[in-house]
């Protein structure tokens, strides 16, 4: 892997090519996926291979993916970042319900603790703003969390400019998680926030959630480099911007050493030209308690 680094929050220096663990979970990141020794081979090659940042959830399963990464990954070793997020309560395979008062995520952020076995979680992130709840209070519970020694930095999932703006008014915000991909630039005018902030951006969908396949402009500068689209996809976000932390998640052993070996594509400026000049769809935020494309 690149030896591309950053240090999110100012003090925890990861690579920036990381693993996301939605995937290990089933259809709609609920119940199981196969046998779990599968998903533990996968979490231990992703840090044989490098990888220092592994992103997770409280409701992929719900429970199963935090479970599966202390299974497989602790004690963890040194340098090793594992985020995860609370905020958002699962009753079934596609119902998400945002869930942000000050007990539930203290709650949520407790039981996060004793499945990934951490005294302090390095990365707790905020899965959604709940709208029925001041974000003073959710933001609130969050610093209470850190001063307490529970959480070490606090990140946001699927914000506009002017909710992280605000929330930075109060407190401090590591990093962020929006969908943003080579097809996708949505939340553009986030990602310059973010820069201009030492903000750490981890993108959602960073693949595109299948859709950089049938891209011609991608596939041509794919086939130029001797690889796939998805890695293409990959290296591009690593170029774009020095805050860009992509976690792609899959379940496979052979997908995931290709995903880690996009670190080494070398995309020319001229690569990047025609890149940059794909475009996409802005995002579309859920609101609260309703069946949507389900919080990654």
């Amino acid at each position: 892997m690149g030896e591309e680094r950053i240090r999110i929050g100012g003090d925890l220096p990861v690579r920036r090519l990381g693993y996301g663990t939605a995937q290990l979970t089933g259809p709609g990141y609920w119940g199981p996926r196969g046998d779990p020794r599968d998903a533990v081979a996968v979490l231990r090659r992703a840090v044989e291979r490098g990888v220092t940042l592994i992103d997770t959830a409280d409701n992929y399963g719900p429970s199963i993916a935090e479970e599966l990464v202390a299974r497989a990954l602790h004690p963890y070793p040194e340098g090793l970042l594992i985020a995860t997020k609370g905020g958002v309560v699962r009753t079934g395979d596609q119902a998400w319900h945002i869930a942000g008062r000050p007990e539930q995520l203290r709650a949520m952020c407790e039981a996060s603790l004793r499945r990934l076995r951490l005294d302090t979680i390095g990365l707790y992130q905020l899965h959604r703003l709940d709208p029925e709840v001041p974000a003073a209070e959710q933001l609130g519970a969050l610093d209470e969390l850190r001063a307490q020694g529970k959480i070490r930095h606090i990140g946001l999932d699927t914000v506009t400019v002017e909710q992280l703006a605000s929330a930075l008014e109060s407190t401090g915000i590591a990093a962020v998680q929006n969908r943003y991909n080579l097809l996708d630039r949505g939340s553009e005018a986030l990602l310059e926030l973010c820069e201009a902030r030492g903000i750490a951006f981890l993108p959602w969908f960073p693949l595109g959630n299948g859709s950089l396949t049938s891209d011609p402009v991608c596939a041509e500068v794919a086939a130029a480099h001797g690889a796939t689209p998805g890695q293409i996809a990959l290296a591009w976000l690593l170029r774009r911007s020095p805050v860009l932390c992509p976690t792609p998640g899959t379940g496979s052993l052979a997908h995931l050493d290709e995903n880690l070996d996009s670190a080494g594509v070398r995309l020319t400026d001229e690569d990047m030209s025609c890149l940059d000049a794909l475009g996409g769809v802005p995002q579309v935020t859920p609101r609260r308690g309703r069946r949507s494309a389900p919080p990654v």
